[in-house]
Protein backbone atom coordinates (compact mmCIF):
# COMPACT_ATOMS: atom_id res chain seq x y z
CA UNK A 1 0.00 0.00 0.00
CA UNK A 2 1.25 3.64 -0.78
CA UNK A 3 2.68 5.72 2.01
CA UNK A 4 0.40 8.41 2.98
CA UNK A 5 2.43 11.84 2.94
CA UNK A 6 1.57 15.07 4.44
CA UNK A 7 2.90 18.51 3.31
CA UNK A 8 2.04 21.24 5.79
CA UNK A 9 3.13 24.47 4.53
CA UNK A 10 1.53 28.00 4.06
CA UNK A 11 3.05 28.49 1.38
CA UNK A 12 1.68 26.73 -2.22
CA UNK A 13 5.40 27.58 -3.56
CA UNK A 14 7.08 25.61 -1.40
CA UNK A 15 4.23 23.03 -1.40
CA UNK A 16 5.13 22.73 -4.84
CA UNK A 17 8.90 22.75 -4.12
CA UNK A 18 8.77 19.75 -1.52
CA UNK A 19 6.94 17.30 -3.83
CA UNK A 20 8.82 18.16 -6.88
CA UNK A 21 12.16 17.18 -4.70
CA UNK A 22 10.49 13.69 -3.58
CA UNK A 23 11.47 10.34 -5.10
CA UNK A 24 9.88 9.68 -8.34
CA UNK A 25 9.49 6.13 -7.60
CA UNK A 26 8.11 6.46 -4.11
CA UNK A 27 4.81 4.90 -3.64
CA UNK A 28 3.29 7.84 -1.80
CA UNK A 29 0.04 9.28 -1.56
CA UNK A 30 0.24 13.06 -1.26
CA UNK A 31 -2.18 14.96 0.72
CA UNK A 32 -1.36 19.05 1.77
CA UNK A 33 -1.95 21.09 4.09
CA UNK A 34 -2.14 24.54 4.22
CA UNK A 35 -1.49 25.65 7.67
CA UNK A 36 -0.66 23.83 11.19
CA UNK A 37 -4.52 23.64 12.01
CA UNK A 38 -5.65 21.91 8.66
CA UNK A 39 -2.44 19.70 9.32
CA UNK A 40 -3.35 18.78 12.63
CA UNK A 41 -6.93 17.69 11.17
CA UNK A 42 -5.29 15.97 8.27
CA UNK A 43 -2.92 13.68 11.08
CA UNK A 44 -6.03 12.86 13.21
CA UNK A 45 -7.86 11.89 9.78
CA UNK A 46 -4.76 9.14 9.00
CA UNK A 47 -3.30 11.19 6.13
CA UNK A 48 0.04 11.68 7.86
CA UNK A 49 2.13 8.64 8.16
CA UNK A 50 5.30 10.45 7.11
CA UNK A 51 4.56 14.77 7.50
CA UNK A 52 6.60 17.56 5.98
CA UNK A 53 5.82 20.26 8.58
CA UNK A 54 7.03 23.86 8.10
CA UNK A 55 7.68 26.07 11.10
CA UNK A 56 6.65 29.48 10.34
CA UNK A 57 3.00 29.43 9.44
CA UNK A 58 0.11 31.91 10.66
CA UNK A 59 -2.95 30.41 13.15
CA UNK A 60 -0.83 27.30 14.43
CA UNK A 61 3.02 26.96 13.50
CA UNK A 62 5.05 23.87 12.73
CA UNK A 63 6.24 23.59 16.87
CA UNK A 64 2.47 24.20 18.20
CA UNK A 65 1.45 21.12 15.81
CA UNK A 66 4.23 19.06 17.14
CA UNK A 67 3.55 19.95 20.92
CA UNK A 68 0.03 19.07 20.23
CA UNK A 69 0.84 15.71 18.52
CA UNK A 70 3.22 14.78 21.56
CA UNK A 71 0.44 15.62 23.82
CA UNK A 72 -2.19 13.79 22.08
CA UNK A 73 -0.53 10.81 21.12
CA UNK A 74 -1.18 11.68 17.68
CA UNK A 75 0.56 9.20 15.27
CA UNK A 76 3.20 9.78 11.93
CA UNK A 77 6.46 10.27 11.34
CA UNK A 78 7.64 14.07 11.42
CA UNK A 79 10.50 15.80 9.11
CA UNK A 80 10.56 19.76 9.77
CA UNK A 81 11.30 21.43 6.72
CA UNK A 82 12.29 24.89 7.15
CA UNK A 83 13.66 27.94 5.88
CA UNK A 84 15.03 28.68 10.38
CA UNK A 85 18.01 27.06 10.30
CA UNK A 86 18.93 28.39 13.97
CA UNK A 87 20.73 25.28 16.07
CA UNK A 88 17.82 26.41 18.35
CA UNK A 89 15.26 25.15 16.12
CA UNK A 90 17.09 22.14 14.74
CA UNK A 91 17.33 21.12 18.98
CA UNK A 92 13.74 22.60 19.97
CA UNK A 93 11.47 20.38 16.99
CA UNK A 94 14.16 17.16 17.69
CA UNK A 95 12.98 17.60 21.62
CA UNK A 96 8.98 17.81 20.50
CA UNK A 97 9.39 14.47 18.21
CA UNK A 98 10.70 15.62 14.84
CA UNK A 99 12.79 12.50 13.41
CA UNK A 100 14.85 14.60 11.25
CA UNK A 101 15.20 18.67 9.86
CA UNK A 102 15.76 19.37 6.16
CA UNK A 103 16.51 22.98 5.96
CA UNK A 104 15.39 25.03 2.90
CA UNK A 105 15.37 25.27 -0.67
CA UNK A 106 14.82 21.40 -0.24
CA UNK A 107 17.92 19.57 -2.15
CA UNK A 108 16.49 16.47 -3.17
CA UNK A 109 19.56 14.08 -2.87
CA UNK A 110 20.17 15.33 0.94
CA UNK A 111 16.17 14.50 1.04
CA UNK A 112 16.74 10.64 -0.09
CA UNK A 113 19.82 10.85 2.54
CA UNK A 114 17.70 11.81 5.29
CA UNK A 115 14.80 9.55 4.39
CA UNK A 116 17.40 6.78 4.16
CA UNK A 117 18.47 7.48 7.03
CA UNK A 118 15.19 7.00 8.69
CA UNK A 119 14.40 4.22 6.86
CA UNK A 120 11.96 5.58 4.66
CA UNK A 121 13.20 5.41 1.11
CA UNK A 122 16.22 3.14 -0.61
CA UNK A 123 17.00 4.50 -3.99
CA UNK A 124 17.95 7.46 -6.09
CA UNK A 125 17.04 10.82 -5.89
CA UNK A 126 14.43 10.82 -9.11
CA UNK A 127 12.21 13.78 -9.00
CA UNK A 128 8.06 13.91 -9.21
CA UNK A 129 6.75 14.64 -12.17
CA UNK A 130 5.02 17.67 -10.65
CA UNK A 131 3.53 21.02 -13.25
CA UNK A 132 4.33 23.75 -11.06
CA UNK A 133 1.81 26.13 -12.89
CA UNK A 134 1.49 30.02 -12.31
CA UNK A 135 3.75 31.39 -9.87
CA UNK A 136 1.69 33.51 -7.46
CA UNK A 137 4.33 36.20 -7.16
CA UNK A 138 3.67 37.07 -3.61
CA UNK A 139 3.43 33.80 -2.11
CA UNK A 140 6.77 33.16 -4.02
CA UNK A 141 8.75 36.14 -2.91
CA UNK A 142 7.30 35.14 0.95
CA UNK A 143 8.57 31.51 0.64
CA UNK A 144 11.78 32.72 -0.66
CA UNK A 145 11.65 35.23 1.80
CA UNK A 146 11.17 32.89 4.80
CA UNK A 147 14.09 31.30 3.64
CA UNK A 148 16.33 34.52 3.43
CA UNK A 149 15.12 35.46 7.07
CA UNK A 150 16.20 32.05 8.35
CA UNK A 151 19.85 32.37 7.38
CA UNK A 152 19.92 36.14 8.92
CA UNK A 153 18.42 34.79 11.94
CA UNK A 154 20.57 32.14 11.70
CA UNK A 155 23.75 34.72 11.68
CA UNK A 156 22.15 37.28 14.07
CA UNK A 157 21.89 34.15 16.72
CA UNK A 158 25.09 33.05 16.91
CA UNK A 159 26.63 36.42 16.58
CA UNK A 160 24.75 37.02 19.96
CA UNK A 161 24.57 33.41 21.59
CA UNK A 162 20.34 34.17 21.43
CA UNK A 163 17.24 32.58 19.92
CA UNK A 164 15.46 34.75 17.17
CA UNK A 165 11.90 34.98 17.33
CA UNK A 166 10.65 34.85 13.20
CA UNK A 167 6.92 36.02 12.15
CA UNK A 168 5.31 35.19 8.56
CA UNK A 169 6.97 37.70 6.53
CA UNK A 170 4.29 40.29 4.96
CA UNK A 171 4.23 40.81 1.05
CA UNK A 172 1.73 43.67 -0.40
CA UNK A 173 1.84 45.84 -3.49
CA UNK A 174 1.36 49.20 -2.23
CA UNK A 175 1.19 52.59 -4.26
CA UNK A 176 4.02 54.73 -3.47
CA UNK A 177 1.25 57.10 -1.16
CA UNK A 178 0.23 54.51 0.69
CA UNK A 179 4.20 53.66 1.73
CA UNK A 180 4.16 55.63 5.21
CA UNK A 181 0.52 54.28 6.34
CA UNK A 182 2.13 51.31 5.97
CA UNK A 183 4.78 52.32 8.12
CA UNK A 184 3.08 53.48 10.84
CA UNK A 185 1.18 50.21 11.03
CA UNK A 186 4.29 48.92 12.34
CA UNK A 187 4.94 50.81 15.25
CA UNK A 188 2.62 53.64 16.43
CA UNK A 189 4.45 55.79 18.76
CA UNK A 190 7.65 54.56 19.72
CA UNK A 191 10.89 56.53 18.49
CA UNK A 192 12.49 54.31 16.11
CA UNK A 193 15.95 55.06 14.09
CA UNK A 194 16.24 53.98 10.22
CA UNK A 195 18.98 52.96 7.69
CA UNK A 196 18.21 52.42 4.40
CA UNK A 197 20.41 50.66 1.31
CA UNK A 198 19.87 50.40 -2.00
CA UNK A 199 20.10 47.26 -4.39
CA UNK A 200 20.25 46.49 -7.80
CA UNK A 201 21.00 43.47 -9.95
CA UNK A 202 19.50 40.89 -12.64
CA UNK A 203 16.95 43.45 -13.91
CA UNK A 204 15.53 43.46 -10.33
CA UNK A 205 15.96 47.36 -7.96
CA UNK A 206 14.66 48.79 -4.79
CA UNK A 207 15.46 49.93 -1.43
CA UNK A 208 16.05 47.87 1.72
CA UNK A 209 14.69 49.70 5.11
CA UNK A 210 15.97 48.62 8.30
CA UNK A 211 13.65 50.46 11.58
CA UNK A 212 15.94 49.94 14.72
CA UNK A 213 13.20 50.06 17.58
CA UNK A 214 15.46 52.73 20.19
CA UNK A 215 14.70 50.61 23.26
CA UNK A 216 16.88 48.14 21.67
CA UNK A 217 20.19 49.59 22.01
CA UNK A 218 20.66 48.55 25.70
CA UNK A 219 20.40 44.75 25.35
CA UNK A 220 21.90 44.89 21.93
CA UNK A 221 25.16 46.63 23.50
CA UNK A 222 25.05 44.14 26.34
CA UNK A 223 24.90 41.06 24.13
CA UNK A 224 27.75 42.64 22.56
CA UNK A 225 29.84 42.77 25.52
CA UNK A 226 30.02 46.74 25.13
CA UNK A 227 31.42 48.25 27.86
CA UNK A 228 31.67 52.01 28.60
CA UNK A 229 28.89 54.76 28.44
CA UNK A 230 26.48 54.05 25.21
CA UNK A 231 26.08 57.77 24.10
CA UNK A 232 24.96 58.56 20.18
CA UNK A 233 28.12 57.18 18.27
CA UNK A 234 28.13 53.62 19.93
CA UNK A 235 24.60 53.77 19.42
CA UNK A 236 25.02 54.58 15.59
CA UNK A 237 27.73 52.01 15.35
CA UNK A 238 25.24 49.52 17.00
CA UNK A 239 22.49 50.32 13.56
CA UNK A 240 24.73 50.50 11.21
CA UNK A 241 25.98 46.75 12.55
CA UNK A 242 22.40 45.40 12.60
CA UNK A 243 21.37 46.56 9.16
CA UNK A 244 25.03 45.06 7.31
CA UNK A 245 23.84 41.91 9.28
CA UNK A 246 20.61 41.70 8.64
CA UNK A 247 19.85 43.46 5.15
CA UNK A 248 23.38 41.60 3.78
CA UNK A 249 22.21 38.33 4.61
CA UNK A 250 18.45 38.57 3.56
CA UNK A 251 19.52 40.27 0.20
CA UNK A 252 22.65 37.50 -0.16
CA UNK A 253 19.53 34.42 0.46
CA UNK A 254 17.04 35.99 -1.92
CA UNK A 255 19.74 36.50 -4.40
CA UNK A 256 20.86 32.73 -3.79
CA UNK A 257 17.32 31.56 -4.25
CA UNK A 258 16.83 33.91 -7.31
CA UNK A 259 20.57 32.97 -9.09
CA UNK A 260 21.58 36.53 -9.52
CA UNK A 261 23.55 38.92 -7.69
CA UNK A 262 22.74 42.41 -5.89
CA UNK A 263 25.08 45.06 -5.54
CA UNK A 264 24.28 47.25 -2.72
CA UNK A 265 24.51 51.08 -2.16
CA UNK A 266 26.14 53.01 0.23
CA UNK A 267 24.31 52.97 3.99
CA UNK A 268 22.45 56.10 4.45
CA UNK A 269 20.44 57.00 7.90
CA UNK A 270 17.34 58.23 7.34
CA UNK A 271 16.78 59.24 10.98
CA UNK A 272 17.13 59.13 14.63
CA UNK A 273 14.40 59.56 17.49
CA UNK A 274 12.01 59.50 14.88
CA UNK A 275 8.70 58.56 14.34
CA UNK A 276 8.13 55.53 11.94
CA UNK A 277 6.44 57.13 9.41
CA UNK A 278 9.37 59.67 8.57
CA UNK A 279 11.51 57.19 7.56
CA UNK A 280 10.40 56.75 3.96
CA UNK A 281 13.49 56.61 1.52
CA UNK A 282 13.45 58.97 -0.82
CA UNK A 283 13.91 56.93 -3.93
CA UNK A 284 10.72 54.46 -2.88
CA UNK A 285 8.67 58.15 -2.09
CA UNK A 286 8.37 58.58 -5.69
CA UNK A 287 7.57 55.76 -7.37
CA UNK A 288 4.12 54.89 -8.29
CA UNK A 289 3.68 51.10 -6.98
CA UNK A 290 5.99 48.83 -4.23
CA UNK A 291 5.85 45.27 -4.04
CA UNK A 292 6.89 45.62 -0.31
CA UNK A 293 8.09 42.74 1.55
CA UNK A 294 8.25 43.43 5.79
CA UNK A 295 9.76 41.07 7.80
CA UNK A 296 10.34 41.32 11.80
CA UNK A 297 12.80 40.27 14.14
CA UNK A 298 12.83 39.79 17.37
CA UNK A 299 15.01 38.23 20.41
CA UNK A 300 13.43 35.85 22.44
CA UNK A 301 13.66 36.79 26.57
CA UNK A 302 15.20 40.15 25.44
CA UNK A 303 13.68 43.60 24.38
CA UNK A 304 15.36 43.96 21.16
CA UNK A 305 13.43 43.86 17.83
CA UNK A 306 13.70 45.41 14.32
CA UNK A 307 11.86 45.32 11.35
CA UNK A 308 13.11 45.41 7.63
CA UNK A 309 11.50 46.59 4.56
CA UNK A 310 12.67 45.32 1.18
CA UNK A 311 10.93 48.17 -1.32
CA UNK A 312 10.76 46.56 -5.10
CA UNK A 313 10.01 48.56 -7.85
CA UNK A 314 7.15 47.63 -10.35
CA UNK A 315 9.34 47.33 -12.87
CA UNK A 316 10.86 44.55 -10.82
CA UNK A 317 8.26 42.09 -10.62
CA UNK A 318 8.14 40.49 -14.03
CA UNK A 319 11.41 39.71 -13.60
CA UNK A 320 10.83 38.14 -9.98
CA UNK A 321 7.97 36.04 -11.65
CA UNK A 322 10.25 34.71 -13.93
CA UNK A 323 13.01 33.75 -11.13
CA UNK A 324 10.21 32.30 -9.34
CA UNK A 325 9.68 30.29 -11.79
CA UNK A 326 12.93 28.78 -12.68
CA UNK A 327 13.94 28.92 -8.42
CA UNK A 328 10.32 26.16 -8.38
CA UNK A 329 12.38 24.46 -11.46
Amino acid sequence: MPTKVLICDDSSFARKQMARALPGEWDAELSFANDGAEGLRAIRAGKGEVIFLDLNMPELDGYAVLQAMHEDGLPGKVIVVSGDIQPEAHNRVTGLGALAFVKKPVDPNALVDILASIGLWRGAATRVDFEPGKIDVRDGCREITNVAMGRAADLLARLLGVFVVLPVPRVEMLEGGDLRMALENIAHSESVAGICQGFIGGGIAGEALLIFHESSYADLAELLKHEGELDESVELELLVDMASILTGACLKGLADQLDISFSQGHPLVLGRHNKIASLVPQNAARWTNILTIEMGFEIENRNISCDLLLLFTEDSVATLEERLSYALG
